[in-house]
């Protein structure tokens, strides 16, 4: 018995310690091939060509730098979420706005900007009813006020001399031919002779060398059509005569609003010249006929105008009671955080209220009133939205290979990072296809000259920075803003382009500015990113008659990476100057 109580012990000693030697052991054993196993897992990447993706370390085939371990942490983030840091978001200064709903929106009002015109239908035109020549004409200038009755001109008219000598000829014939008689008087009342100097004519039996004309209606001349001396036809015109006490207000109204008014509407007018006074009015017609280059109708109110308050020419603005059929709740966002392609309307959704995290959102908008649109689906209330900066969040979603303005699935846009692309076999294709997905809007040859003259100059901003000059940057900056100032917005007839052209035109200016006012080449190159990135939207949208390079440096903007615009596919840095004159690549063609 002792015997087997001293082998159970020997035994229970004996396991004991190969637990505590083996054990250990095997714990580090797991560690080493867990560690082994991360080792195998991790993927070596270029720092100059992100798309190098290789499962072991040593050169990259394109530039020949040693290859860095690739990050394989999660951020955390959906697909289609990208996230900016807090300095991004100063510089770009991006602002949200929580989306809130209004209730019934009846009782809004819409403000439209119109001008004073003639009333047409109080209008006239003083015309002469008999031929001659103007021997005096009382009316010195435009502007000048007629009443009716009142002696405009005096014409001598040899068919009148005439006219009258067979009226006095005819008078001592009436008794044996009445019917003479009577034919040259009617003759006489066809020009517009009264009873009265017919009569006269008749009594005094002398003939008028210089006939009188007399105006036939009161109001204001607006246009003097003939000079003294002149000779006149039977039927001329001599003066336009416009009866002011009542005008015409005419608003411009886009095609997305037309439903929203009615005849009969009641109007609240305003004018600069009387900047504390309203004037009541009804609106009176909506122009059946669309104007096929503003898109727009003209909605026409009529004012009351004793007083001689509203000049013909006159900017006025309107506030008028929408007429809506919705009912409930409806909700609204501002114009500017809108951005438009093709038909799709996106807005850029912050998800995290404590986190600058942002994805792309497809909305459906409904009516546009004043700065703001209805939003149909898309959208909830205490949704958080960028309304200033969208095209900077635009850039970095494009940048950062999320869904985009220009791009409806994540990872095909030419301006994300391209580690996918050496992984697929069909990568090129989908860089080659890019040019497709980019909607371009159109416009005219002359707006697309007025824009390139803009692109001229920020690609000697480009060069000059590549030079490393910051006077030249500064100078080429300036004369940008210079230039961007004359585009004419007016060529632009479709209302997208011009809500594009307007967002994208106040980037321009910001970053623009900041780089005229600055002498520091680190600082320029800074706001340059933005610029660029602003200006592939531009160029891409719009055109400007020419092939362009868009060209991506992976090392820039503290290895985020940046783009600029060329001329040529050969890369010349802006980024880096001399010291790295070369680095980059050429991502798409702009045809």
């Amino acid at each position: 018995m002792k015997k087997y109580i001293i082998y159970f012990g020997i035994l229970v000693v004996g396991l004991l310690l190969g637990w505590l030697i083996f054990g250990g052991s095997s714990k580090k054993e797991a560690k080493h091939n867990h560690d082994a196993i991360s080792e195998i897992n991790q993927m070596w990447t270029c720092s100059m060509h992100p798309q190098i993706m290789q499962p072991e370390p040593g050169d990259c085939p394109i530039c020949g730098m040693d290859l860095i371990p690739a990050e394989s942490g999660s951020d955390g983030l959906l697909a289609d979420q990208f996230k900016l840091t807090e300095n991004a978001m100063a510089l770009a200064n991006i602002q949200t706005t929580t989306v809130v709903g209004k209730g019934n929106v009846d009782g809004n009002t819409i403000k439209l900007s119109g001008k004073i015109a003639e009333n047409e239908e109080a209008n006239a035109v003083q015309v002469s009813y008999f031929s001659g020549r103007i021997e005096r004409l009382n009316i010195s200038f435009t502007g000048e006020e007629v009443i009716k009755g009142q002696l405009l001109a005096t014409i001598y008219s040899p068919e009148l001399y005439a006219a009258q000598q067979e009226l006095i000829t005819a008078a001592s014939l009436k008794e044996s031919q009445p019917a003479l008689y009577k034919a040259v008087r009617n003759k006489l009342k066809l020009w517009k002779l009264s009873d009265n100097q017919i009569n006269q004519i008749e009594e005094t039996q002398k003939v008028k060398e210089n006939f009188p004309v007399y105006a036939t209606v009161s109001g204001t001349v607006t246009e003097k059509l003939v000079e003294q001396g002149d000779y006149i036809k039977q039927g001329q015109p001599l003066l336009k005569i416009a009866n002011l006490n009542t005008v015409w207000a005419n608003f411009d109204v886009y095609e997305n609003q037309i439903d929203l008014f009615k005849k009969g509407q009641e109007v609240l007018v305003t004018t600069n010249a009387y900047a504390n006074k309203k004037f009541k009015g009804k609106v009176d017609f909506i122009d059946p006929i669309l104007n096929s280059k503003t898109r727009t109708v003209t909605l026409r109110v009529v004012l009351t105008n004793k007083n001689d308050v509203f000049k013909p020419g006159m900017f006025v603005t309107a506030t008028i009671e929408r007429i809506s059929s919705s009912n409930g709740e409806v909700l609204t966002i501002p114009a500017s955080a809108v951005l438009w392609t093709g038909e799709r309307s996106v807005v850029y959704l912050k998800t995290n209220p404590d986190q600058t995290v942002f994805e792309m959102r497809e909305v459906v908008l409904g009516n546009q009133i004043g700065n703001e649109y209805e939003v149909l689906e898309g959208l909830f209330v205490g949704n958080e939205i960028v309304t200033n900066g969208t095209f900077t969040v635009d850039a970095a979603a494009q940048l950062q290979g999320k869904k985009s303005m220009m791009n409806k699935d994540s990872g095909k846009t030419m301006t994300g990072h391209e580690g996918h692309l050496g992984m697929d076999n069909n990568a090129s294709k989908k860089e080659s296809d890019h040019t497709n997905m980019n909607e371009r809007l159109p416009v005219s040859d002359k707006f697309q000259e007025q824009l390139k003259v803009v692109y001229n100059d920020y690609i000697n901003l480009k060069d000059a920075l590549v030079k490393e000059d910051s006077k030249n940057t500064s100078d080429n900056a300036t004369s940008l803003l210079n230039n961007l100032s004359k585009v004419d917005m007016k060529l632009l007839s479709e209302n997208n382009a011009h809500t594009h052209w307007m967002s994208l035109v106040k980037e321009i200016k910001s970053s623009a500015t900041s780089i005229s006012k600055t002498s520091d080449i680190k600082a320029q190159r800074d706001h340059f990113k933005h610029l660029s990135s602003h200006l592939i939207n531009v160029v891409q949208l719009f055109g400007v008659k020419e092939k362009v390079y868009v060209e991506f440096c992976p090392m820039a903007d503290n290895n985020n990476g940046a783009y600029w615009l060329s001329k040529e596919e050969k890369v010349f840095n802006p980024y880096f100057g001399d010291a790295m004159l070369t680095c980059g690549e050429v991502k798409q063609i702009i045809e």
